[in-house]
């Protein structure tokens, strides 16, 4: 594909300046004592305490540049940068074209919220740069599977921010089922249960000289500015334009995990009933929520509140030590059901334990392990993949079909909780010209995913 034919593929000249590289695939190739070139796109609380300090611990990279339409975070993110070992100083911009245009730059760290994750992927596969992108896949069923096909096309290593995937406790489970040890499962249970508050917007503004407000929108529709909007994962995921909620946000690490475990695929059918009960404020998406899949000879269900505040979230005391969540009060664990015991597993490093029936009304754990937070195992696998080519542990299309779960339960619930028909083969609803609307979102130019990556 020339450049002109790039330039008006990419959503009517806004990826104009990007490049497409030929034979990127083996841009690296195996040169393992070569530093990795990185640009950080989105530098918020996550994308610098989290990516950007996870990844300054290491000598086998360099930041090139970091971009945020927020020029403060941006600012923040340099400075971090300059202060660590690396001693240098990144590129500071608000257009992530001017981290993909850099033919220096490897691969990208993406710390965006949900509804650029698709556009952004696929423009990083699109100028051959390997890509961590924050969970989840995406915004809608259909642009995820855009990313899939990008990152195929392009040959980039695509690695999604679903870190259990690297966490050995996890892989450990897995193989504890694998082998049989919990017996046949037919059911899972699924948990997301926090405390919290709705989100009551502050009223529209000014945009701040520091914003670029059309850019932080990008795919989603115009609307008036407030700053409630970028104040972080506490308010924009609970607005339909920008994500679906608790159980796309949080869940969805839960929902993956428990995938990998029982080693399922697509369900072939899917509902979800619930509901924002807490109105007192703007909030879009629901606060109570219920879900259930139907795989073959298994069904897996999902409940998630936000306003239990005695369901804690595994902490970090818990990742990093040899304890085990309290499990009745434990608001992100997994009930895996098998017909000889009862495996209850914590995302993240809360670790797992195996339960069969009770002596003397005490509890009778025949197997335990406990958990790490997984990631910098995470980080590592991802370099480790642009130097070697191989699939990552967290690749796209294992993020795509866990977000996939979400993409249909949210899409029962805007339909008032209908029963959905899924061929699993294809991922299409079947019988069901309402859900699609949901299926796919409307773009605002020139913002737009495009037809053929």
């Amino acid at each position: 594909m020339n450049r002109r034919e790039f330039t008006k593929r990419t959503a009517l000249g806004f990826g104009a300046g990007l490049t497409v590289l030929n034979g990127a695939a083996t841009a690296l190739g195996t040169a393992a004592n070569e530093k990795i070139n990185l640009g950080f796109i989105g530098c918020g609380s996550y994308g610098r305490g989290v990516l950007l300090s996870g990844f300054l611990n290491r000598k086998d990279i360099n930041v090139l540049h970091c971009c945020d339409v927020i020029r403060n975070r941006a600012e923040a993110a340099v400075e971090m940068t300059e202060r660590s070992e690396l001693k240098s100083k990144p590129i500071l911009s608000s257009d992530l074209r001017t981290v993909l245009d850099d033919p220096k730059v490897d691969a990208v760290v993406c710390a965006l919220p949900d509804h650029w994750h698709a556009l952004a992927s696929i423009l990083a596969c699109q100028a051959g740069k390997d890509i961590y992108t924050e969970k989840p896949a995406s915004h809608s069923a259909w642009e995820g599977r855009k990313m899939v096909e990008a990152a195929r096309k392009y040959k980039r290593i695509v690695q999604l921010g679903t870190q259990n995937r690297s966490a050995p406790y996890c892989h450990a489970a897995r193989k504890y089922i694998e082998e049989g040890k919990l017996g046949k499962i037919h059911f899972v249970r699924v948990y997301d249960m926090c405390g919290g508050e709705n989100v009551k917007l502050a009223p529209t503004a000014a945009v701040p000289e520091v914003l670029d407000w059309d850019r932080w929108l990008g795919p989603a529709p115009m609307r008036p500015y407030s700053p409630t909007y970028i104040a972080g994962l506490s308010t924009w995921p609970f607005f339909w334009d920008f994500s679906s909620g608790n159980m796309i946000m949080q869940g969805i690490h839960q929902l993956d995990l428990a995938r990998m475990l029982i080693g399922k695929e697509l369900p072939k059918s899917a509902y979800c009933v619930g509901g924002r009960f807490n109105t007192e404020g703007d909030a879009e998406t629901p606060d109570t929520q219920t879900a259930v899949w139907e795989f073959d000879e298994l069904v897996m269900s999902f409940d998630l509140t936000l306003y239990t505040p005695y369901m804690l979230r595994i902490d970090s005391v818990a990742r990093n030590s040899d304890i085990f969540p309290y499990w009745p009060q434990c608001g992100t664990r997994i009930e895996i059901y098998g017909s000889e015991a009862l495996m209850m597993i914590g995302r993240m490093g809360g670790g797992w334990e195996v339960f069969v029936r009770t002596k003397d009304r005490q509890p009778v754990v025949k197997d335990s392990m406990h958990g790490r937070y997984p990631v910098p195992n995470h980080l590592d696998n991802f370099l480790a993949c642009v130097r070697s080519r191989e699939l990552p542990n967290a690749d796209i299309e294992i993020g795509h079909r866990s977000t996939m779960l979400v993409h249909y339960a949210t899409i029962s619930y805007r339909l008032g909780g209908q029963k959905l028909v899924i061929d699993p083969n294809t991922e299409a609803i079947l019988d069901n010209p309402a859900a699609m609307p949901f299926f796919k979102r409307e773009y605002r130019k020139p913002f737009e995913v495009p037809e053929e990556v």
